[in-house]
């Protein structure tokens, strides 16, 4: 019905793919830019893009003056605990809700995107009373509690879609052949859902690494401090940045999310139900 598109739009494709990708990688370009430029630099009136005088202070005075490498280390340990237990308790719900289509579930799921209306500010107290009630207060359990929560709306909207994607026939053959409910799940249900698991395992990874405003309010230890946390404390109390140290830490700061999706975006690959059907 559609002819292959002609040179003049594939050129335009093209061009258009270069602009949003530059659009994209300028402000990490300018960011690495920054990271490197010493103190004359960052305020010159004119600023350049590649630092004529590189140098690494920036990193040295990010790590030694806000001990970065604690709060990497938490933040690391937080978005991973999130990220685990939102895939944990998503999964099963999110096929619950797909394959047995109630009433209830139907408003249980409309309940659960509503939530997501509800601004932080209106939160926030609730929150630490009820984490203070349960001794969860200031704590990274307590942390990670908030960003499972606050995942899981999206989280289960995001796999029920997937789930409802694998054909049944898959699941009736198995069963057919012998394979028990758990058998069905585990063996062809969750293997063809590995790339909404992975999509939500990111999804819940930056979400929470990303995090400022609840790691602000809850956490008040500065040794339990998460990255975001951190970085804000290279702004001053007059609202004067210092560029040089908040680059480099921002800069490191992206690193993580980066290799992360690095590494899983093969599972994200789309043909994931190939030669699943019998021949």
């Amino acid at each position: 019905m559609f002819g292959k598109p002609s040179r003049t739009g594939r050129t335009l494709q093209y061009v258009a793919l270069t602009g949003y990708l530059i659009f994209l990688g300028f402000p990490l370009v300018w960011l690495l830019s920054t990271a490197f430029k010493p103190p004359r630099e960052l305020v010159q009136l004119h600023p350049t893009l590649i630092p004529s005088n590189p140098t690494v202070q920036n990193f040295v005075q990010a790590f030694t003056e806000q001990q970065l490498g604690r709060a990497a280390l938490n933040s690391l340990q937080v978005s991973l605990a999130s990220a685990v237990l939102t895939v944990l308790v998503a999964l099963p719900a999110s096929y619950a809700l797909a394959r047995f289509r109630t009433k209830l579930g139907t408003v249980a799921l409309g309940w659960v995107l509503l939530s997501q209306l509800f601004p932080f500010v209106l939160l926030i107290i609730p929150i630490f009373l009820i984490l203070r009630q349960v001794g969860l207060a200031n704590t990274h359990a307590g942390l990670v509690l908030i960003y499972v929560v606050w995942a899981l709306p999206f989280a289960l909207w995001m796999l029920q879609g997937f789930v409802r994607n694998i054909p049944r026939e898959l699941e009736e053959a198995a069963s057919v052949d012998g394979a028990s409910r758990l058998q069905v799940l585990r063996r062809v249900v969750f293997p063809l859902l590995a790339p909404g698991i992975v999509a939500t395992a990111l999804f819940s990874f930056i979400s929470a690494w990303n995090e400022f405003f609840f790691a602000l309010v809850l956490v008040k230890t500065p040794e339990l401090a998460t990255l975001p946390v951190a970085l804000a404390r290279f702004v001053g109390i007059e609202g004067t940045a210092r560029l040089g140290p908040l680059a480099a830490g921002s800069l490191l700061a992206t690193l993580p999310s980066l290799i992360f999706f690095a590494v899983m975006q093969r599972r994200l690959s789309s043909g994931s139900l190939a030669g699943a059907v019998k021949g």
